[in-house]
């Protein structure tokens, strides 16, 4: 991608192991971008966001394997941990699971370890609110994996693989379950798990001790041949919001916060009636302050906005602003809900927004090119 020099002070050398591009000690903000293989990718991208130039600047890249789809940051920001679907040796089927330290200082990354995702298809990963664990959704084997974080950062073997069976609504899409997500509560003590074929959001509870075991309301249902894919919480967790990916909906959830229980309210379709090309779902994520939500859409390529009702969860349809790309996997806030980073993995783009933080609307400024950007994330 292109490399903006007026963003650095300071040059630091190169260092080979890890393919670092020009780099420097002010590199402002920094993001990490997991790409899928093809079109020249490189593997996780790390890069650097001048705030006042609104300018991506590519810092280093790591190229460890070919296809690190998701991305996962420690809530310490110590760390960093990424999913390979290529296995841990060449005649491996299962996909790989990788941490790496964060430089304070600079933002790049040095690879601790790996071990296996116990599953074909890793689709995503996340972390523990409290460090304890890394969460491992594959999607291919229908099942999910759970690993405990050593002292330095480094990955455990898999303490529990939970393996999903069924099929769903939909017989050509929902064949298998899919796994796609594993979602913690704020609180850690309980992770929601979407399967995109079983048309189901699993609670589990989590345990100290690494126990994981069905919440008293194992799971919550959605609607037959929706297939959910990823979910957010608001900050207090009392509601959840849903994107499901075959239907192109959301679909909202009170959230009991003493059993973890979800219960329906709300569902909206978000791209118009008249609109009959191909769509679906695919990543969600709300405002800092809970007061707007916004859903990527792909086939569309928009982002679909919603004001967010704090008191009750109710969402009011806002608008669609176009990704100015091709198939927004993926997209993130900066901590502040200032801009917004649209992922277009066909396109091999970023598109960066500002927000209005009162409207919630958000104004394209300017494009990066990443080739097939499949996450986006910041520390």
């Amino acid at each position: 991608m292109k490399v903006f020099l007026i963003l650095f002070l300071t040059c630091l050398s190169q260092i080979p192991s890890t393919g670092i591009a020009q780099t420097g000690k002010d590199t402002g903000e920094i993001m990490y971008a997991g790409t899928m293989p093809g079109h020249g990718s490189k593997g996780i991208y790390v890069l650097g966001f001048n705030r006042k130039e609104q300018k991506l600047v590519e810092i280093q890249t790591v190229d460890e394997k070919r296809n690190p789809n998701f991305l996962a940051i420690h809530p310490n920001r110590k760390y960093l941990y990424a999913i390979y679907g290529e296995g841990m040796s060449l005649d491996d089927k299962m996909g790989t699971l990788m941490s790496f330290t964060i430089d304070p200082a600079t933002g790049l990354l040095t690879k601790l370890n790996e071990q296996s995702t116990e599953g074909n298809g890793p689709a995503h990963v996340s972390v523990d609110p409290k460090g304890r664990f890394v969460y491992v959704a594959n999607y291919g084997q229908g099942n999910f994996a759970i690993y405990p974080i050593l002292s330095d950062g480094r990955l455990g073997k898999a303490q529990q693989v939970l393996q999903s069976d069924g099929s769903g609504f939909d017989t050509a899409l929902q064949k298998h379950p899919f796994v796609h997500s594993v979602i913690p509560s704020a609180d850690g003590k309980f992770i929601y798990v979407s399967a995109l074929g079983l048309d189901k959001i699993m609670i589990y509870q989590v345990k100290d001790a690494g126990n994981f075991l069905p919440g008293n309301t194992p799971f919550a249902s959605s609607k037959p041949g929706s297939g959910p894919r990823h979910l957010i919480f608001t900050s207090g967790g009392q509601f959840a919001f849903s994107v499901e990916e075959i239907t192109t909906t959301v679909a909202s959830y009170r959230r009991s916060i003493s059993t973890g229980a979800l219960t329906p309210m709300e569902r909206f379709r978000m791209v118009p009636d008249t609109y009959t090309e191909r769509t679906s779902g695919a990543d969600i994520h709300l405002s800092p302050d809970d007061k707007f939500l916004y859903v990527s859409v792909r086939g569309m390529n928009v982002i679909a906005i919603y004001s967010v009702n704090t008191k009750t969860g109710k969402l009011t349809f806002i608008g669609r602003e176009d990704g100015h790309g091709d198939h927004p996997r993926n997209f993130c806030m900066d901590k502040k809900g200032e801009y917004v980073f649209v992922g277009n993995m066909k396109s091999d783009n970023i598109a960066v927004f500002k927000r209005d933080t009162k409207t919630g609307k958000m104004t394209f400024i300017r494009e990066e090119s990443v080739p097939q950007v499949a996450c986006l994330i910041q520390p």
